[in-house]
């Protein structure tokens, strides 16, 4: 008799657990994030952060944002960053970013870029409200005039609620 209600109490919680995430994702509503970015980069003087504005296509219409620090890698530069992402149907969120520069060989002041946008949670709005998640995005740089930094990304990823 014991024997039999260990055997259900074992076949009940592995039910339970694998159970668990098929009804959780079932619950979840996802939407993809995605297209490019076109990136225009103005700085602000000594020891304040980088401005970023952006033109977007896709699933998100506005861009800002701003580096927060910077530092050197061997293979380029390692940036952290914040942006903010708006949609005309009112949808908002704002992240928390590290980009990963890797110089162009042979193309001094070029990098291409990766950067993992991470939503930062109760700073969603509107029609995103409740979103998490990350996206990223890659693309190239140019950063060899300061007061002409251009750059052209690719977003990409899926967000749930």
């Amino acid at each position: 008799m014991l024997e039999k209600i260990l055997c259900r109490s074992v076949v009940a919680a592995v039910v339970a657990l694998t159970a668990a995430p098929g009804a959780q994702a079932a619950n979840q509503a996802c939407i993809t994030i995605g297209g490019v970015a076109i990136p225009n980069f103005f700085a602000e003087g000594d020891n304040n952060p980088m401005i970023i504005s952006a033109a977007l296509t896709g699933s998100v219409n506005t861009a800002a944002g701003k580096i927060i620090a910077q530092r050197q890698t061997p293979t380029g530069l390692e940036m952290d960053m914040e942006h903010y992402f708006g949609r005309d149907d009112g949808g908002a969120f704002q992240t928390k970013d590290l980009a990963v520069l890797t110089a162009v060989p042979g193309k001094p002041g070029r990098f291409m870029i990766e950067i993992a946008y991470h939503i930062q949670e109760n700073v969603t709005r509107g029609t995103l409200k409740g979103y998490k998640g990350q996206f990223n995005s890659y693309g190239l740089v140019d950063l060899r005039d300061p007061e002409n930094l251009v750059g052209l990304v690719r977003y990409t990823g899926d967000i749930c609620k």
